[in-house]
C-alpha cells in the first residue's frame, strides 16, 4: 500500500448550494438547476476518486428542505430516483461504495427501495466511500444519539458510534477534514456539526451546477496550505544559527 499523502484530505464533505440561483440567472425553472446539479455530482465524485479522496459526503436534501414548495420537492425526489437508477452501475464499476444517511420514513417507498438497491449493489466498492445525506439534520441526529445513550456517560468514540446508529451510517466513517460550501454562502446549515468539529472550511462563489474538477482541486490545494493543530500550539520550525 502506498503511503498516505498528508496534504490530501481523507474525508471531503460538500454542501451543494446554488442550483436555484443558477437556474434563475438563465431564466429557467428551479428544476433545471437541480437537474444540472446532478451532473455536477457525477463530475465531482469522479474527480474525487481520481484525486485519491477516500471518503466523500454530499448534502443532497436537508430536513428543513421539506419546507420548500411541493412541486420542487417532487422534482428533487424524481431526480434522486433517476440518479440511483442510472448511476448505480457506473458507481459499481468505479469502485464507489454508497451509503445514504438521514431519515427514511418520510421518503416514498420507491425511493427507499432504490436506496437499498444501490447500497447493496455498491457494497463491495473499495476505491472510495460516498455518503449522501437525504432528509438529514445534524441537530436531530445528535438528539437521537443522546437518547440512545440512555443517560450513560460515554466517550467521544462511543457517542460517535451512537451518532452513526442514529443516521443509518457505518461507525467507521472518519471525521470531516475539508468541508466545502458552494454559491458564496458561509454557514453550515445543520450539516454534520459533530463530525465537522475540526474541519477546514472552504467557501467558493461558484454555483453548484458550475462546480468542476478544477474547483475541487482548488479546495484541496487550499487545504494543503493550512496548518491543522487540533487545539495544540503552533510549533515553529527550528532554524540553525551558524
Amino acid at each position: 500500500m502506498n503511503p498516505r499523502n498528508e496534504d490530501l484530505p481523507r474525508h471531503v464533505a460538500i454542501i451543494m448550494d446554488g442550483n436555484g440561483r443558477w437556474a434563475r440567472s438563465r431564466g429557467l425553472p428551479r428544476y433545471a438547476g437541480h437537474r444540472a446539479g446532478v451532473d455536477a455530482v457525477r463530475r465531482t465524485v469522479e474527480a474525487a476518486g481520481d484525486a485519491g479522496i477516500e471518503f466523500m459526503t454530499l448534502y443532497a436534501f436537508s430536513a428543513d428542505n421539506w419546507k420548500r414548495p411541493r412541486e420542487e420537492i417532487s422534482g428533487i425526489m424524481r431526480l434522486l430516483d433517476r440518479y440511483l437508477q442510472s448511476e448505480t452501475q457506473r458507481l459499481v464499476e468505479e469502485g464507489v461504495r454508497v451509503t445514504v444517511v438521514g431519515r427514511r420514513d418520510r421518503l416514498r417507498p420507491r425511493t427507499r427501495g432504490l436506496i437499498e438497491r444501490t447500497e447493496e449493489a455498491t457494497r463491495g466498492g473499495t476505491r472510495m466511500r460516498l455518503r449522501v445525506a437525504i432528509d438529514y439534520s445534524a441537530r436531530e441526529t445528535i438528539i437521537r444519539a443522546a437518547k440512545l445513550a440512555e443517560g450513560r456517560e460515554v466517550t467521544h468514540e462511543e457517542f460517535a458510534e451512537l451518532m452513526a446508529c442514529a443516521m443509518h451510517c457505518e461507525p467507521d466513517y472518519p471525521a470531516i477534514d475539508l468541508l466545502i460550501r458552494t454559491s458564496g454562502e458561509m454557514r453550515l446549515s445543520d450539516f454534520f456539526l459533530w463530525e465537522s468539529a475540526y474541519a477546514e472550511l472552504y467557501f467558493t462563489d461558484t454555483l453548484w451546477p458550475d462546480f468542476e474538477a478544477k474547483d475541487l482541486q482548488a479546495a484541496i490545494d487550499e487545504y494543503a496550505r493550512r496548518e491543522r493543530r487540533f487545539g495544540e500550539a503552533h510549533s515553529p520550525r527550528l532554524v540553525s544559527i551558524r
